[in-house]
């Protein structure tokens, strides 16, 4: 069954950086666009990237713009989110997600905490 796991979560000072991954399986990953989301206490889950099946087309929420970078590795079944200049307002579980058969998956979240 279709399975994501997210890692590389982590404490960090403002201005550092940090790289998640998300581990696929389950599927043919090279086929599905992945997305990233973050979930902050008290608000909604909100997008915060997105990688096309082959990687040749990323969106980015704006307030991660020019800070955040998604990428993926088909060859691995992995999608990455490299995160510069982390600010505190950048706290948050991140998810990976993507829809296959027309059911949206999540992965089970991991804890991006930035904190002087």
């Amino acid at each position: 069954q279709v399975q994501l796991v997210e890692s590389g979560g982590g404490l960090v000072q403002p201005g550092e950086s940090l790289r998640l991954s998300c581990a696929a399986s389950g599927f043919i990953f090279s086929s599905y666009a992945m997305k990233w989301y973050r979930q902050a206490p008290g608000k909604e889950r909100e997008l915060v990237a997105s990688i096309s099946s082959a990687g040749g087309m990323t969106n980015y929420a704006d307030s991660v713009k020019g800070r955040f970078t998604i990428s993926r590795d088909n060859a691995k079944s992995t999608v990455y989110l490299q995160m510069n200049s982390l600010k505190p307002e950048d706290t948050a579980v991140y998810y990976c997600t993507s829809v296959v058969a027309n059911r949206r998956y999540w992965g089970q979240g991991t804890q991006v905490t930035v904190s002087s």
